[in-house]
């Protein structure tokens, strides 16, 4: 007995590559060494062998993250000039992912999100429809919220830089950086995009634009506060060598070491030609300049300047990780952390910046009448199928290129064609051939059985690792190919046959897919809350048995004897749309 124990640890605690090599028909062979030792994997009257990696509770550690204290994760506030696109939706969807996983991992989460409203480019918006800045900005606000709501995002705040609360709070910070002597008035000139509210020097300019393509114009000397960034070059430098995975991908932290090393100069944070923006203090004709406004909402979304113990502040600052879009990396990656070495303020431990998302190969604009409308996409595909194409579809922190015609294969394929007709099958099976209920009957365990619940059983830590990393899709991988082996697994064992021929073996055959799927209901909830949750239903999986630590529990596993309902399609199936050239 004590050797079987040994022999499944090891073939649970292995790669689930590896586990699954063992899917073959290996059933014919008869009993295996893995056999009694897979029983208990069912059995109620033994304790379960866990996985020590993520623990019970918690996630994989990493080296920016001990995965058992309090998580801080943010989006970056998106700016309110237009109304929501897919590229706050992409950023809110990984996460919304990140988030969920590690909640249902035990972990003490505080999701923020928000919208950032000042500066000339509100001002200047507003004005052309004739409204009110504030006006303006609480219409444009709500269109976010209402998008988050939505895509079922599970954002704990929700910041708006015009509250009070928050102004009041980067005027401390301001004042925190003129304490500590970071701050100097002086003058300013050069070229600006009220686009990206941000400087640039001439010899970044490409073909008389801004490196992100939008438009700049000069901006006449005029007085200015000016940040000492000039400062910090060497400190930046030194903290990225000293935490190299501060920025994620490795591709933009060489980004950002080129951009430090090609000399920084001082940062101008005030502007006097406008005035929707938070007043400097002590200089009314100043408002701040948009950046050190925004960024300082991560903090006082907890409470800052409330530092006290046990504070929000206390508790979940430095934050844990900032996910931006690769366009306002410079902001986060340099500007930021400059700021709060300045204030003497612990820096985030981790900023991953993703990629841009093309239409049908070409970059998206509204020139060019392809932007892509994730109320719209909500509206023709589903919530679920949405948020699984946008976080599979590519690597995250790469480019992506959308397409209907992508997204519905990958849909059909993956979730309709795999996923969801697997369930059915097993549903339909239980339902017909046992009663109406989960099997009671259960036999010995073949090698098949016990490398299929292998597999699932090291779901949890392989999916942990790949989150832990922010490896998105790499997570929805694991996923795929769980369910790809569980439909290899059903079609090689054939239980419709088995009803013919030994039911006792049909019994176990539909319990191990019950709790190969449970773990699959249960790990796909960060992704897919509203489908996993139908599938856990049709299970029989009480809602308060959801979380991850509940995969290892005995107690925890499909309930023999409870009766199952007739099942219900999860996904819907896409009809693919001819090609325009196709006769």
């Amino acid at each position: 007995m004590r050797m079987n124990n040994m022999i499944l640890a090891a073939f649970i605690s292995s790669s689930s590559r590896s586990a699954r090599g063992f899917l073959t028909s290996q059933s014919k062979r008869g009993v295996s060494p893995f056999t009694n030792a897979a029983t208990r994997l069912l059995s109620s009257t033994v304790e379960p062998i866990t996985s020590t990696s993520p623990g019970t509770r918690g996630t994989p550690s990493t080296s920016f993250d001990d995965g058992t204290s309090p998580f801080e994760i943010t989006t970056p506030i998106y700016y309110v000039n237009d109304k929501p696109h897919i590229g706050h939706a992409y950023t809110s969807l990984a996460c919304d992912v990140i988030a969920r996983y590690m909640r249902l991992s035990g972990r003490d989460v505080y999701f923020l999100s928000g919208t950032d409203e000042h500066g000339q480019k509100v001002e200047t918006t507003a004005k052309a429809k004739g409204m009110e800045p504030q006006d303006f900005c609480d219409e444009v606000s709500q269109s976010f919220r209402d998008l988050l709501k939505l895509l079922n995002i599970s954002n704990d705040e929700f910041i708006r830089t015009t509250q009070s609360h928050h102004k009041e709070a980067v005027q401390h910070f301001w004042k925190q950086l003129v304490d500590k002597g970071a701050i100097y008035l002086g003058s300013y000139e050069g070229w600006y995009s009220v686009r990206d509210e941000c400087y640039y020097n001439e010899s970044e300019l490409v073909d008389g634009k801004a490196p992100t393509g939008a438009d700049v114009e000069w901006v006449k000397k005029e007085d200015s506060y000016f940040f000492k960034l000039s400062d910090y070059e060497d400190r930046l430098l030194e903290f990225y060598e000293a935490h190299p995975d501060f920025i994620a991908p490795e591709s933009r932290l060489n980004e950002v070491v080129s951009f430090v090393k090609g000399g920084l100069k001082d940062l101008s944070i005030s502007r006097t030609t406008f005035d929707w923006g938070v007043p400097v203090p002590d200089d009314k004709d100043h408002v701040m300049y948009v950046w050190i406004d925004a960024l300082t909402n991560y903090m006082s979304a907890l409470g800052y300047p409330s530092t006290d113990p046990g504070s929000n502040f206390d508790k979940y600052w430095p934050a844990s990780l900032h996910v931006v879009g690769k366009d306002i990396l410079r902001f986060h990656a340099v500007y930021w952390p400059a700021f709060l070495m300045a204030a003497d303020l612990p820096l985030p431990k981790r900023l991953f910046a993703h990629g841009w998302w093309t239409k049908d190969g070409e970059k998206i604009s509204k020139s060019l009448g392809n932007v892509i409308d994730p109320v719209e996409l909500i509206d023709t595909y589903g919530v679920d199928p949405t948020r699984f194409f946008l976080m599979s579809e590519v690597a995250f922190g790469n480019d992506g290129d959308f397409s209907d015609e992508k997204m519905i294969y990958k849909v059909n394929a993956n979730l309709s064609n795999e996923l969801g007709n697997l369930n059915q099958r097993i549903m339909s099976l239980v339902f017909k051939n046992c009663n109406k209920a989960v099997p009671t009957d259960i036999g010995e365990l073949t090698e098949d059985d016990a490398a299929l619940l292998a597999s699932a059983a090291s779901l949890r830590e392989e999916t942990g690792k790949m989150i832990a990393s922010q490896s998105i899709d790499k997570y929805v991988q694991h996923m795929i190919q769980m369910v790809w082996d569980a439909n290899k697994y059903i079609d090689v064992q054939a239980p419709w046959v088995l009803k013919k021929t030994d039911t006792k073996r049909m019994n176990t055959v539909l319990y191990v897919l019950m709790e190969v799927m449970r773990h699959v209901a249960i790990l796909y909830q960060p992704l897919m809350p509203s489908s996993s949750n139908k599938i856990l239903d049709q299970l029989g999986v009480p809602e308060n048995e959801r979380g991850f630590e509940h995969l290892e529990k005995e107690s925890c596993k499909i309930q023999k004897g409870k009766e199952v309902s007739k099942p219900q399609a999860v996904f819907p199936r896409f009809e693919v749309p001819e090609r325009a050239d196709s006769n």
